[in-house]
């Protein structure tokens, strides 16, 4: 497994060991591949989990991982977010397929687009994100990875198990 696929998972399990929003509203959220500047994860759809919202949440919370998936522990504050729904997501039972790329990353400000695909590989939705990153880059949980993802060139060991 990559470093980066390992680090990003340590950040998804810091969002949801909180018991806040993240692991009330997606716990079953799995994260299959992060390279840096992009996160694949996969989501069974519930019935507790038919809503829209739903779709705008995981926008947030998979526009952070992709952020993560650069190194970055601390993924920042949303300044603008938005998304737009296209075809219905599916039913219970259905998996939700998710992609985040990481757009952009600059010193204040990272910008990420977020797309939805039902099992037969249809855009289901779509979302942008836009986050406030400036006090992020210095964090001391930070790694630096190395371009394909494979190794942390610098910070704390990563191993999750």
């Amino acid at each position: 497994m990559s470093a980066c696929l390992r680090f990003t998972r340590r950040v998804w399990q810091s969002f949801i060991t909180t018991k806040g929003h993240d692991a009330q509203c997606f716990p079953n959220l799995v994260v299959h591949r992060a390279v840096p500047g992009e996160v694949n994860a996969t989501l069974k759809i519930e019935n507790y989990n038919l809503h829209g919202g739903l779709i705008l949440s995981m926008t947030d919370t998979l526009g952070s991982l992709a952020v993560a998936s650069r190194g970055y522990w601390m993924t920042g504050v949303s300044t603008d977010i938005g998304t737009s729904f296209v075809r219905p997501a599916g039913r219970p039972g259905d998996v939700l397929h998710v992609k985040a790329v990481l757009t952009a990353l600059g010193k204040s400000l990272a910008y990420t687009r977020v797309d939805f695909t039902n099992p037969a590989g249809e855009l289901v939705a779509y979302g942008y994100h836009t986050k406030y990153v400036g006090k992020s880059s210095t964090h001391q949980k930070n790694v630096k990875l190395s371009e394909d993802g494979e190794q942390v060139l610098e910070g704390e060991d990563i191993d999750i198990d």
